[in-house]
């Protein structure tokens, strides 16, 4: 019986260790409030051939990414099988505070452009000109060398024919300006805030690790509780006169 009560008391220790653990590998691995995020379009950007569309990706919060390298690419595009490298072609390249053409999927040449100006605030929405059926898809937005845990975003571009159902402009409107950088929506349409999530884990760590605490506490004491002895009561007999 002993035994058991020192073998819960270590369990009751090691539950309030692991847990402990497990809290802080939490509170590391959740996003640190003020690190900036890319931010794409949760909805579909619609268009037709022959217009110029916007793109919308910005980080959140604002970050000046002139000095970085931003990359525009058709993750669903394959690579050119007669390429025995197999090299990565871009929308839109830019690398050393300049476009980098050599490297662009020849589509796009001279179809498409960043805000340059705009940069140093985060919004690295991509501009798209004169576009076509072909243009239409996936296209990712990356950042390779931003510190951060949410490098990149995608946004979907469909095309449609001046004459489709008008109730995909009415519902979706067309972005032909550059995007608001208010926009806290993510690349999956969620939104949530660093501050409340790291404060809910907290909270409930230190309710868990109290809890082992006092349950470890409690098992403690009730293992070190003397044991009263038991004494035999002894009914003297009074001596027969």
């Amino acid at each position: 019986m002993n035994m058991f009560k020192v073998d819960f008391e270590q369990f009751g220790y090691m539950f309030t260790f692991w847990t402990f653990t497990l809290c802080l590998a939490v509170i590391v691995w959740t996003p640190v409030e003020g690190q900036s995020e890319v931010i794409g379009s949760a909805q579909p950007i619609i268009t037709s051939p022959g217009d110029d569309v916007i793109l919308p990706c910005h980080l959140d919060p604002e970050f000046n990414v002139q000095g970085q390298t931003v990359e525009w690419s058709k993750p669903d595009l394959k690579p050119d099988p007669s390429d025995r490298l197999s090299r990565v072609e871009y929308v839109h390249l830019y690398r050393n505070r300049r476009e980098v053409p050599d490297m662009k999927i020849p589509a796009y040449l001279s179809r498409t452009e960043l805000f340059t100006d705009e940069l140093e605030r985060g919004n690295i929405s991509l501009k798209i000109m004169n576009v076509t059926l072909a243009d239409e898809g996936r296209y990712r937005c990356l950042v390779p060398k931003l510190k951060s845990r949410v490098k990149f975003a995608i946004v979907r571009l469909v095309i449609v024919e001046p004459n489709f159902d008008e109730t995909w402009t009415t519902e979706t409107p067309l972005h032909l300006q550059t995007p608001d950088l208010k926009d806290e929506m993510d690349v999956k349409g969620g939104c949530y805030s660093p501050r409340a999530l790291i404060s809910g884990v907290v909270i409930g760590c230190i309710l868990l690790i109290f809890g082992g605490l006092v349950g470890g506490y409690l098992f403690k004491q009730r293992r070190q509780k003397p044991n009263h002895p038991k004494y035999d009561i002894v009914v003297s007999k009074s001596p027969s006169v």
